[in-house]
């Protein structure tokens, strides 16, 4: 029974917590716990099934009172699996980490302590959602490959894929984390000549060095601890198909040099052996870095990017996409559908989503749906209930223009106006950024406040806050 559980990966320094929990999910996952990032990382590298879902603590060593390990965790975690459902477990629950944590790609935050059955039940809903979206998957694979979007910048994009499509030559993909890199080279491989062979991706960022030369390459039996048996590699897996090889920018400078080797002749060699193998397979490679700066920091070797960079696709941000974000809202909508994320906008919420950047773009947008979705089921939702879910750049630039008049006219000039929720908004802010100065200190709040700690902390509790 317990190898048919789903895994769940647990990463919080306190053992009384990881010890607590692994007890009261036993029966509906198979918990493994670590305490540390980097323990986290070397679970992943020795797990031939990665996990599908993570809670997470912000604060872990070695800076257990910032929340800077923790966000480090969770774009690495999506970087071992980017279907991953990362949900974060944490008492440093200002408005600042839950959005930042939210816009890196964490789909739930949850403040300790928290409620077991709250708990499991957000937990089974992420699960019914990554289940959701594994069986949905083979719809993507259509004509437009899943790519949504009417944008000038979306046109140029498909029209890039379909040039580049049936080219021998390799491909580099450019773009911001969130943006979908992954699906453009799959539709390069879907609407190339070798879509009935193979399509591996192979993330170069989630491996030692030595374990990424043998996914890549393949070894003997024997080349290194723990290779009991040979294996082929992915490029002899990928025959005659295309190889996605995911943060290119990641690969180590040993192995920069033989992967040249294999696209300028099609040479290589399996760990441990000495017989020269062939690859045919096309390589196509994706990066969120700028691959020219790191040619200059001396990280990237100049001639395999020049190799890679043949043909190049820069994959657009959201916020370099009009109205597509509208569109992208639409379409989760209906793919998530049945879990009921078919709210609706209400004219100031409309404008608030047309107006936020989206700094982690798809990813992030999708997870808002998602969230929107499970809070407010078939509902009409305004700006008040949608601003929690964005970054802090968005209400930064909303700040700005509160000291405009002609902005303040503007918004009064509209119609339904409410001061007081606009009071109430500034209020939290105010106090979740003392909060999180303070490290949660109380009494050290309501001094940067300018007010006593009793009357911070009737205020904390007229706006339902937790943190003390």
């Amino acid at each position: 029974m317990t190898e048919e559980l789903p895994s769940l990966l647990l990463v919080d320094d306190d053992p009384i917590i990881t010890e607590s929990f692994a007890f009261v999910l036993r029966d509906k996952f198979k918990v493994h716990a670590v305490s540390t990032r980097e323990e986290a990382k070397h679970l992943l590298y020795s797990m031939p099934v990665l996990p599908n879902v993570a809670l997470v603590d912000l604060g872990l060593p070695p800076t257990p009172h910032t929340p800077d390990e923790g966000f480090a965790l969770v774009s690495e975690l999506l970087t071992f699996n980017p279907t991953m459902k990362i949900l974060m477990l944490s008492g440093q629950d200002s408005e600042d980490n839950v959005r930042h944590a939210l816009t890196l790609g964490a789909v739930d935050f949850i403040p300790k302590p928290c409620d077991m059955e709250l708990l499991k039940a957000r937990l089974s809903h992420q699960l019914m959602i990554h289940e959701a979206e594994r069986h949905k998957q083979p719809q993507s694979k259509q004509k437009e490959c899943g790519l949504v979007g009417q944008s000038a910048a979306m046109d140029t994009l498909r029209a890039q894929i379909k040039q580049f499509a049936d080219s021998p030559f390799s491909v580099l993909i450019e773009g911001e984390s969130g943006t979908g890199k992954e699906l453009v080279a799959q539709c390069l491989h879907i609407q190339s000549k070798r879509v009935s062979e193979p399509c591996l991706t192979l993330n170069c960022a989630a491996f030692t060095t030595e374990l990424l030369e043998a996914q890549l390459f393949g070894h003997a039996k024997g080349a290194f601890t723990g290779a009991g048996t040979a294996r082929a590699g992915f490029f002899e897996e990928a025959s005659q198909g295309s190889l996605i090889l995911d943060e290119i920018g990641e690969m180590p400078l040993p192995l920069q040099s033989k992967l040249l080797r294999v696209l300028e002749n099609g040479e290589y060699y399996r760990l441990g052996e000495t017989r020269v193998r062939q690859s045919s397979a096309r390589i196509i490679a994706s990066t969120n870095r700028d691959l020219r700066e790191e040619v200059r920091k001396g990280n990237f070797r100049a001639d395999l990017y020049h190799r890679l960079s043949v043909l190049t696709i820069k994959v657009p941000s959201v916020c370099d996409r009009d109205d597509d974000k509208f569109l992208l809202l639409e379409h989760f909508q209906k793919f998530y559908g049945e879990m009921g994320t078919l709210f609706q906008l209400d004219e100031t919420a409309h404008k608030t989503w047309g107006a936020y950047s989206f700094p982690g773009n798809v990813r992030e947008l999708r997870n808002i749906v998602i969230r929107i979705g499970a809070k407010y089921p078939n509902q009409k939702i305004t700006r008040i209930q949608l601003e929690p879910e964005l970054e802090n750049e968005y209400m930064d630039k909303q700040e700005l223009e509160m000291d405009s008049d002609e902005a303040i006219s503007k918004k009064l000039s509209k119609g339904g106006f409410s001061l007081d929720d606009v009071l109430l908004q500034w209020e939290r802010r105010y106090i979740d950024a003392a909060l999180n100065k303070s490290q949660g200190n109380l009494s050290q709040a309501a001094r940067i406040l300018g007010i006593n700690r009793t009357t911070l902390y009737s205020k904390m509790q007229r706006l339902n806050k937790n943190n003390m």
